[in-house]
Order: C-alpha cells, then structure tokens, then sequence
C-alpha cells in the first residue's frame, strides 16, 4: 500500500493534525508483503511469539536509559515527562516510559455531571453505530460484530444489537493504562484469543475487521444500578496489538492504589484506572444499547468531514475521521 499521510482532528483546537506513525514504513512492508506471500508467513508475523519478541526488542532489549536520553526521547515521541507520577531518573527503559504512571487527578479534569460517559484513554476516536437509519453507520469495517463479542455469546449479542461503538486507537507514545469510561457493576468479564495485528492505519485497512480477530478482554459492565451511570448496558472490550505482551487488569478506586482485578460483581467508579497494556499499541472498543447515548457533537461532526486526509477515508471510501482526545475527557451522554 502506498505511504499516504493520515490525519486527525486535534479536539482542543479542532485543528488538522499530521500523524507520525512510528515504524509505518515497515509495518506497510510487512503486511503488504506477508499478503503476498502466504497466510503462513502472515500469521507467523502476528501470534503471541513474534509480537512479544518485537515488544523485548523495541522496549527491554536498549541500554539503560539517563535522564538527558530519557528526556530527548520523551520529548522526540511526543511525551510530556512532566505528567508523571516518577521523576525522570525512574525511567531506565522505554518499557517503564510505556507503563508509566500519571497524575490524572490533576492532569485529566473530568465532569461533575454523572450522567456523561468519557474516554477510557488517550487517543483517537471515532464513532458509529450498527444501526443503519444512523447517521454515523459504519458497517464491518473494523469489525464483525458478532465476532469482536464472541459469536457464542447470545445475551450480549441481543443486548447490544443495533447499538453504538466507539473506537479508541492507542498508539506507541499514548499513556497505556485504561480507566474506567462510566460507573457499574461488572456483570461480566472474559478473555477471547486471537492474533496482535498493528492498530497502525494502513494495517488496519490490509486486515478485514482486524479487531475483531485480535485478542481481546471483554467487561459487561451494568450501569442501571445505585451510583451508577444509567446508560445500560455497556460492553468495554480491550485489544491489543502488534508488541502487546498483556493486559493487565489493576482497577483501583482512588488514584492507582490497592489495585484489584477486574472480577464478577466488583463495581467500577467511572475515571478510575481499570487495566494497562504491556506495551505497544492497542485499542478500545466501547459499545452501547441502542437509544441508550447520545455521541457528542463535535465527534460526530469530525467523523463526516471531507478536507482531512485520513487513511481510512480513503480505504474505507467514506469519511472516516479520527477525534484525538484525552483521557476522561466526555464522549457522549446519557439519554433519559
């Protein structure tokens, strides 16, 4: 596939960013290639070996790192060191800049307002719906519904048919732990195995419904309950992809303290930390019942646009614009 620029929208600004895509030359060459090749020669690229190998060499196999080094390599990714909860001399390796900490109490503001649903990461979002008289409709282009679930798992399907998805693309230099986007009880929680595709864009369009073939955790959290955020069910499900070693589930209730696995009945307060990638890049899907939110507007009006050249646009051939937003920050509400 031909190297093209893929573009996001900036939410603060609401400026047209220019994504770096790290290692995008050989990630294209790469899926590009095993394509051609054969399946073997493809799969071999992306099981549990091959992407755990990846994620030791790019992250654990460097010389330690010194404060000056660790700072020009912070600042050449993107990474405000700044943010976090270790002083720079902490980090002696890029696993530990990847699983770092931040002060998101103080960094990451998030509404009063309990009703409104917010991000579970830093990263790009978009928004669709599987609900075809929706205006953000998108069909099986990032997955098959049935098969990101679990094909087998009949009471989620019904439960969330035609609802709405949100999509959450965390690339290498993003913060990697996952924090909780709405308030309730876990009524549900359980692992479905599969590849570690790259969740860079022109990998995303060379794999058919990549993420609902990688492997993925998947929490059925009940918000109709005391405290909680009355927007139903909802399904948040965790991906990983290329260099992924694991998902981890840590939920603390206050900061990142007394963390505790994510289990059956465990109730989760929205904002709190939930789990974190180790490490790479990776990818949320959060889903909804129908008629349960309402996206806000800005996400859906950057998602239509036209002037911003976004590699899905073009390999989807419908606009298909990625929100760059931050952590906790509020995605949609509650319909009453």
């Amino acid at each position: 596939m031909k190297l093209i620029e893929h573009q996001y929208i900036e939410r603060s600004t609401q400026k047209i960013k220019n994504e770096r895509l790290l290692f995008d030359k050989t990630i294209n060459f790469l899926y590009s290639s095993s394509k051609e090749e054969s399946n073997r020669f493809f799969n071999a690229l992306t099981n549990r070996r091959m992407s755990s190998l990846l994620g030791f060499l790019h992250y654990d196999s460097n010389p330690i790192l010194r404060k000056k080094s660790i700072l020009k390599y912070t600042d050449k990714i993107g990474i405000d060191i700044s943010e976090c909860i270790d002083p720079p001399e902490f980090f002696t390796s890029k696993r530990k800049i990847f699983e770092r900490k931040i002060k998101y109490w103080e960094t990451r503001p998030m509404s009063d307002n309990p009703c409104e649903i917010v991000s579970p990461a830093d990263a790009k979002a978009i928004v669709g719906s599987f609900d075809e008289t929706s205006i953000v409709f998108i069909k099986e282009k990032f997955f098959h519904f049935d098969e990101l679930l679990g094909e087998d798992k009949t009471a989620w399907l019904e439960a969330f048919y035609k609802g709405n998805f949100a999509i959450f693309r965390l690339t290498p230099e993003k913060y990697h732990y996952n924090h909780t986007p709405v308030s309730g009880k876990v009524i549900d929680v359980y692992e479905i195995e599969g590849q570690f595709h790259s969740c860079n864009p022109s990998a995303v369009i060379s794999v058919v419904t990549p993420y609902s073939k990688n492997k993925r955790v998947i929490t059925i959290i009940d918000t109709d309950v005391e405290n909680g955020s009355n927007v139903g069910l909802v399904a948040m499900i965790e991906i990983v992809a290329l260099m992924i070693g694991d998902i981890v589930q840590c939920y603390s209730e206050f900061k990142y303290d007394s963390p505790v696995n994510v289990a059956l009945g465990l109730f989760l307060k929205k904002g709190q930390p939930k789990s974190l990638y180790r490490p790479g890049s990776s990818t949320d899907v959060l889903i909804f019942q129908k008629d349960r939110i309402k996206f806000s507007n800005d996400l859906l009006a950057n998602r239509l646009r036209h002037d911003v050249k976004s590699r899905f646009s073009i390999g989807f051939s419908t606009p298909l614009v990625e929100t760059d937003l931050k952590l906790r920050a509020t995605i949609g509400k509650a319909i009453k």
